[in-house]
């Protein structure tokens, strides 16, 4: 079975790393994420730029150099950030901007309209919300209307899942990533949105699946195994994440 990781973090003490809300991250370098995935088929995958991490770039770029060009980035920027910077990240590997509105560390959400229409415009990103989907109202009549957003790690709660199905009936994403920190039912929520849109759901590890209630494990690709039928699995583990960070 082949393996787009939508969703993994590269945490490498070279680097800055940023305490946020009292937290610090364990490291877990290239070699971690190797060593923990060598059993899978992974043939590419995002490297998410975590609150932790700020706007530094430079881990990114390290780690998309070290992995190759089959991985790309998802990174944290100021909206201040210029259009040679972001010609040059492009031109480097990273394919999305991230808002993460749970944890901070990124740009405010109330640029969001400005920049996600400048990065797809400029580069062809998309960007990428981390957060709870109870908070969607607030904010969906600009979601909806921007050209390209997914949401990480199925919105997260079940009290907001009705709000981000009606997103996704808008052609908005959603990462099945990070079951161990999510407050649904798995299955339920998986089938419930391939229903609406089958090249919506993207999986990814979530490795090393850091602040989570419980990390990333093989039984995880197992629920989707058991949920959907094979050509199902190809679009949730391969095609639709493929396309979406390298065809979009």
């Amino acid at each position: 079975m082949q393996i787009f990781d939508a969703h993994l973090h590269i945490i490498d003490f070279n680097f800055p790393i940023i305490e946020n809300q009292g937290y610090i991250p364990p490291q877990y370098t290239i070699e971690h994420y190797q060593n923990d995935t060598a059993q899978l088929n992974i043939l590419g995958g995002a490297i998410v730029s975590g609150s932790f991490q700020g706007f530094d770039q430079n881990y990114l770029l390290h780690a998309l150099k070290q992995l190759g060009p089959s991985f790309c980035g998802v990174t944290q920027l100021p909206y201040t950030v210029t259009d040679d910077e972001l010609l040059s990240l492009n031109e480097h590997g990273v394919k999305a901007l991230r808002f993460n509105i749970k944890r901070g560390g990124s740009e405010d959400i109330s640029k969001l309209d400005y920049f996600a229409r400048r990065v797809y415009e400029l580069v062809g990103w998309h960007c990428e919300l981390y957060i709870d989907s109870i908070d969607l109202p607030e904010i969906s009549h600009v979601i909806e209307s921007l050209p390209a957003i997914s949401i990480d790690h199925l919105g997260l709660s079940q009290d907001g899942l009705p709000h981000l199905l009606k997103l996704v009936e808008k052609g908005v994403r959603v990462k099945a990533t990070g079951f161990g920190r999510v407050d649904l039912t798995v299955p339920k929520t998986l089938n419930a949105i391939y229903e609406i849109n089958p090249d919506a759901l993207m999986f990814g590890t979530d490795l090393p699946s850091t602040r989570a209630k419980r990390p990333f494990e093989f039984g995880d690709i197992e629920i989707i195994q058991q949920n959907f039928d094979e050509q199902a699995c190809e679009k949730i583990f391969y095609t639709n994440a493929l396309n979406w960070y390298f065809n979009c």
